[in-house]
């Protein structure tokens, strides 16, 4: 089943105006280029570059996300954002559960499941993160840590247009170090058997799965060409214009 490829980039906290805006309208300038290009663009810039970046993508089919936000639609939650003020800034998208939110601020599933639902219920589309830590991972674990965090972090209402998952193996993040094409492979097929049993086949078969864990344009081609990927969730590589775009040109878009 056809679905169409997602290059994202999650720019973390990183970036201050000046770098911010330049970045993007790099992204923007390269992408105008393209025409209609084959996948969909995605950044994900700190809050405080939200609204700058927006403009900087003026005229560019890149989609505009946050990094995260709260669950509440507003009140007493000093630091916070709520997906309604995502919204009302031109977010298309927002990340939930990515694992440096699960590790540096403890979010349980329970949140993360109870954030991605208050971002459908203010329109926007979700990319739900999973992934394994190193000694999972070597303890033999990866399917079953990523089916507990799919369970429980996915809401009942997903659907393929309002939810992307986003595998990221917690020890591949950063560190240069990836897994084999076979094992993304392998991870991401079972995570589709996974969100079929809890949303539905026809849900399954037309939600995105997109990789993420040092993708770089060196090793995009191999990832992007698996059946069940669906495209990559960048960090460090979306920070360089000509590293964000050669990953989805090395794919082929």
């Amino acid at each position: 089943m056809a679905r169409k490829i997602m290059i994202a980039g999650n720019w973390k906290m990183n970036g201050l105006l000046e770098d911010g805006v330049a970045l993007a309208k790099g992204v923007a300038a390269e992408v105008k280029k393209m025409g209609k290009p084959e996948c969909e663009f995605l950044v994900c810039p700190p809050f405080t570059l939200l609204t700058s970046v927006k403009k900087a993508l003026r005229g560019a089919k890149v989609a505009l996300g946050a990094q995260d936000c709260h669950f509440a639609e507003k009140g007493a939650h000093t630091g916070d954002i709520s997906p309604v003020m995502l919204k009302d800034l031109g977010c298309q998208y927002v990340i939930t559960g990515h694992s440096e939110r699960r590790a540096d601020h403890g979010e349980s599933n329970e949140l993360i499941c109870k954030k991605s639902q208050a971002a459908y219920n203010a329109g926007l589309k979700v990319i739900i993160c999973i992934g394994e830590t190193l000694a999972e991972r070597d303890a033999g674990k990866t399917i079953e840590v990523c089916t507990k965090q799919i369970m429980g972090s996915v809401p009942e209402t997903a659907t393929a247009a309002n939810t992307v998952i986003a595998y990221e193996p917690v020890w591949a993040i950063g560190t240069g170090k990836t897994p084999t094409a076979q094992d993304v492979e392998e991870v991401h097929a079972a995570v589709r058997k996974v969100l079929a049993k809890k949303l539905g086949k026809g849900n399954a078969n037309k939600m995105r799965i997109l990789y993420g864990g040092s993708v770089k344009p060196a090793n995009a081609k191999e990832f992007l060409a698996l059946p069940d990927v669906d495209g990559a969730l960048i960090g460090g590589a979306s920070l360089k214009v000509e590293d964000f775009i050669a990953i989805a040109k090395n794919a082929g878009f």
